[in-house]
């Protein structure tokens, strides 16, 4: 974790960005849509967006998510109750249909994996890591959840452009996705675990970009530029 003034370094490592292109269209076809359900943090996405010149539609409208361009699946909660929320709507099926470039945030990745075990909860199958909890030494001092600034590191995706290895983001979270075939990022805390994931077209991020300053800001321009 880190002091006051090793925060505010980390969140003026990256330089200032320019506004990327509106990708919202006349008549609601294509465009960016983040996905609504019960347990996303939406409004902070949005306001992160917008801050980088970016309009998305928020909704859980099938066909608008199906035509979108890009799609954000964000998420801050539980996963059994979130996973029960997208199976009652059909929503999981949509989700692990499509073809476009696709960001999870937080609890939204870990829903990508194949299994969380935050109350037993089969997930979307979408990436093969399982979601572990976090499960310290005794005598660590370490708490569960992880809450603050910590280290991404091993980079490995065009996701990171304009970011160093060891660069900064925001966690808050008490289950981590495990080490495997598709970790594009790695965090350490009680162990090493993927803070990013990736598969075809499907994109994971174990920390919050929205509330990762520059750093979570690149990775957002990053996203929305991605073909």
């Amino acid at each position: 974790m880190m002091n006051e003034e090793t925060n505010q370094h980390a969140m003026h490592t990256v330089p200032p960005l320019e506004p990327v292109p509106n990708l919202v269209r006349e008549g609601g076809g294509g465009g960016l849509v983040i996905i609504k359900y019960n347990a996303g943090n939406i409004q902070s996405v949005l306001y992160a967006l917008e801050r980088i010149g970016v309009s998305a539609i928020v909704t859980d409208d099938f066909e608008q998510i199906q035509f979108a361009d890009k799609v954000i699946f964000p998420g801050v909660g539980e996963a059994s109750s979130a996973m029960k929320y997208l199976k009652e709507r059909g929503l999981d099926k949509i989700i692990k249909d499509l073809t476009q470039p696709v960001l999870g945030i937080c609890l939204g990745m870990q829903l990508m994996c194949r299994y969380s075990e935050e109350n037993d909860t089969a997930c979307l199958g979408v990436f093969d890591e399982d979601v572990k909890k976090f499960n310290p030494p005794q005598g660590s001092g370490l708490k569960i959840p992880q809450i603050g600034w910590n280290t991404i590191y091993n980079l490995q995706s065009p996701l990171f452009n304009g970011l160093h290895d060891g660069g900064y983001c925001y966690f808050v979270h008490g289950y981590c996705a495990s080490l495997g075939e598709h970790t594009i990022a790695t965090t350490n805390y009680v162990q090493p675990y993927s803070s990013g994931l990736h598969k075809s077209n499907f994109y994971g991020v174990q920390f919050h970009p929205e509330k990762s300053a520059a750093a979570g800001a690149q990775i957002l321009k990053n996203f929305i530029e991605l073909v």
